[in-house]
């Protein structure tokens, strides 16, 4: 068990973060004694990593509530792991058309014998 400022110190989180997390319904928020400090235990710890590694592979706060739902429903989560994967390779696309598109434009800029003309400005116009 311990206070929010050392859960966060251990997690290398912010103590705002595990408030936010706790309003958005992630986590529990423990019972404050009458005297003395809120103590969290192992499970939300736990629960924190899992938080913070589910980000880290690009999942949003509601996805993340949707994954932590269907803990033992390895059908449910596979089916969300291959709309997020869905939802990469769309933007991975994107980003390779929109450098495509910006290393064309830089291109015509080292042709460019107009000193007072720019290509990509004169494209964005």
């Amino acid at each position: 068990m311990k206070t929010i400022g050392k859960l966060a110190k251990e997690l290398d989180i912010n103590v705002e973060t595990i408030r936010f997390y706790e309003k958005k319904g992630l986590i529990s928020q423990p019972i404050k004694p009458e005297n003395g400090y809120r103590l969290y235990s192992s499970a939300i710890a736990d629960k924190l990593r899992f938080i913070a590694k589910a980000k880290a592979l690009g999942f949003t706060l509601k996805e993340i509530s949707s994954l932590m739902s269907m803990e033992n429903n390895c059908a449910q989560v596979e089916s969300l792991g291959l709309q997020k994967l869905d939802i990469i390779r769309n933007k991975i696309f994107d980003l390779q058309r929109l450098e495509s598109v910006i290393s064309k434009m830089t291109n015509s800029c080292k042709t460019n014998q107009d000193q007072y003309s720019c290509p990509i400005i004169d494209s964005l116009k």
